[in-house]
């Protein structure tokens, strides 16, 4: 049976991909028009998928398809699952909405269905497609002949691993370094434009306090040093308009592309740059007293100041902003701009003997906003304070300093540091957030480099966003991020917040990217583990059935799943329904960025 490319089914209409719909599983479209009732749709159907199934695996059936390939034999009962799970009562009780009940309208023919339902339709395309044993792999050896009977196999198999090499190869030429000298020197032209507009030289270059001074944080000194387009005119028109807070500061702004946004910076401005619907989604929040703490850290904060969501571990928060304020931050409801910041000694003073108490605490996650905006002196009597407890095994420092002010990383905090960590007793370590290699300077090296000979790790945290999720996009990362000294710790998926939208990737791709391209790496360059936070219960790993399922697909392709908390193998607690991003709609983005979707394809069979 001809199958229609994910590059042209993505632009078809809605009638043409029900055609295909209905050609990829025609079984599938006698059940819906011969059933008089959903009742009747729903028992019929059921018992179809159920006789594929065992007919996938028992080998004494006359219809057992000894020809089809194991792995395509469990993508199709992946698939199946999938679509018995979309059919059930419950899920439809859960999720307000029945595709099954959308799929038998969709069977009767005529303009019966008038609202765009084109994700959910390519969805079920290729679940069709994956039951009936034709699942689309994106396969890079596909060119190389077969092996004939006089070539020796492993010379066939080292062939293969050629290929995949060279992909990957041919995909890190299309992404950028900060340590690249191209890179460098232009970003070397752009720190002297900065210096030359606030009348500073090089030595205020290497000083913190300089950078700290100078963040910038309106659109008219931003503009004097880069261009920007219309779009980013009017949402930082739209952020002074509505009071909300933006922060950039010098060395960030060194990587941007001064002529304007290209496919180099894109990523970078994003981060901060907040859009005008960014800034309205907020504005709304606010007005109508929305609450923004997607992970309900409000709930699990037992004294101000503290987070905790796990046995062992807490979050300290001393200061409450950062030299730069990220537009996806999962603390936007709390995190202020530089001079708004209200966190006292007195409350710190009180969270630090809470835990000092607390004997069940043996690690500390010193975070924010950025605690290392704060001086030296502050920053050593928090960490003497903590380091003072028996109990306390680890501190972690968790910053965005090495990428938004490595100038902070001074010989002072260093020595400081220093002090306390004690291997065999006590382990200080900072836990950083890199989304892209190109935030790799020679100032952020430095600043590394002097973390690591003072004998302490560093670790990164990646949010995997719309920006950093082309194909091998993220292990050019954690390439990079190895060379610099860097452990890849977690890849999270971005919280589902409204107002981030713009960056947020569907689960299905955060997967495909750690079993297809991450797998390609050395294990020492994939340490990372793509998680889920589940708000109030903490991090869930996207690699099992055990941690989530899909339960429903919602007629604009949004995948609905259940997550079951790290906590579920060990009492009952609460499952937490999410609603996806669409890989329609993720898809249509990325072609409209230049993408070649063909690459993606397999993208349908993670779940």
């Amino acid at each position: 049976m001809r199958k229609t490319a994910l590059h042209t089914l993505i632009s078809y209409s809605q009638d043409l991909l029900v055609d295909e719909l209905w050609q990829s599983d025609p079984r599938i479209l006698g059940i819906l028009q011969s059933s008089d009732s959903i009742d009747e749709t729903r028992r019929s159907l059921h018992n179809y998928l159920n006789k594929r199934e065992r007919r996938l695996f028992d080998i004494s059936s006359h219809a057992y398809p000894q020809n089809l390939h194991i792995f395509q034999r469990t993508i199709a009962k992946e698939c199946l699952r999938v679509m018995k799970n979309i059919v059930r009562t419950e899920n439809e009780e859960l999720t307000g909405f029945s595709a099954l009940k959308l799929m038998k309208s969709l069977s009767a023919g005529g303009s019966s269905v008038t609202e765009d339902c084109r994700g959910l339709v390519l969805d079920l395309i290729f679940l069709f497609r994956g039951i009936n044993g034709t699942a689309e792999l994106y396969d890079v050896t596909a060119a190389l002949d077969s092996p004939g009977p006089d070539v020796n196999p492993s010379v066939h198999r080292s062939l293969q691993l050629d290929l995949y090499s060279d992909a990957i190869t041919a995909h890190y030429g299309r992404y950028r370094s900060g340590l690249d000298p191209g890179v460098e020197d232009e970003r070397q032209r752009r720190i002297e434009k900065i210096l030359r507009h606030f009348g500073a030289g090089r030595n205020e270059w290497g000083s913190w306090q300089w950078h700290l001074s100078h963040i910038i944080r309106d659109a008219g000194t931003l503009e004097a040093m880069v261009r920007l387009d219309d779009e980013e005119r009017r949402g930082l028109d739209e952020a002074a308009r509505r009071g909300i807070p933006f922060q950039i500061t010098p060395h960030y702004l060194s990587l941007f592309n001064p002529g304007g946004r290209d496919a180099w910076d894109r990523g970078v401005r994003a981060q901060v740059l907040p859009t005008a619907q960014y800034v309205l989604d907020v504005w709304e929040n606010r007005r109508h007293n929305i609450d923004m703490d997607f992970m309900e850290e409000k709930s699990t904060s037992p004294i101000e100041n503290v987070t905790r969501r796990y046995p062992k571990i807490v979050i300290l928060k001393p200061f409450e902003s950062c030299p730069q304020l990220c537009v996806y931050c999962q603390r936007n409801w709390e995190v202020k701009d530089i001079d708004s910041a209200t966190t006292t000694p007195e409350s710190v003073r009180t969270a630090i003997r809470w835990i000092g108490e607390n004997r069940s605490i043996s690690e500390v996650l010193v975070t924010g906003g950025d605690p290392l905006t704060l001086d030296n002196q502050y920053m050593e009597w928090i960490i003497s304070e903590l380091a003072g407890f028996e109990h306390i095994e680890r501190i972690r420092i968790g910053t965005r300093i090495p990428v938004t002010m490595p100038q902070r990383i001074d010989d002072g905090l260093i020595a400081m540091l220093r002090k306390y960590h004690r291997w065999g007793r006590r382990e200080i370590c900072i836990v950083t957030h890199f989304e892209h290699a190109v935030e790799i300077t020679a100032d952020t090296l430095a600043a590394i480099e002097s973390i690591k000979n003072a004998g302490m790790n560093v670790y990164n945290q990646q949010v995997f966003t719309y920006y950093n999720s082309r194909k091998f996009e993220t292990c050019f990362l954690r390439t990079h991020l190895k060379r610099a000294g860097i452990d890849p710790y977690y890849s999270f998926n971005t919280k589902g917040k409204l107002e981030t939208q713009a960056f947020r990737v569907p689960i299905a791709r955060i997967e495909q990217e750690r079993k297809e391209e991450a797998r390609q790496l050395s294990g020492l360059s994939r340490t990372d583990e793509p998680v889920f936070n589940v708000p109030r219960l903490g991090k869930t790993h996207l690699r099992s059935w055990q941690d989530h399922e899909p339960i429903m697909i919602m007629p604009n392709g949004c995948r609905v799943y259940r997550f079951f908390p790290w906590e579920s193998r060990l009492q009952l607690t609460d499952e937490f329904i999410y609603t996806d991003v669409s890989i329609y709609e993720y898809l249509l983005r990325l072609a409209a960025d230049g993408e070649d979707v063909n690459e993606y394809r397999s993208i349908w069979y993670y779940f």
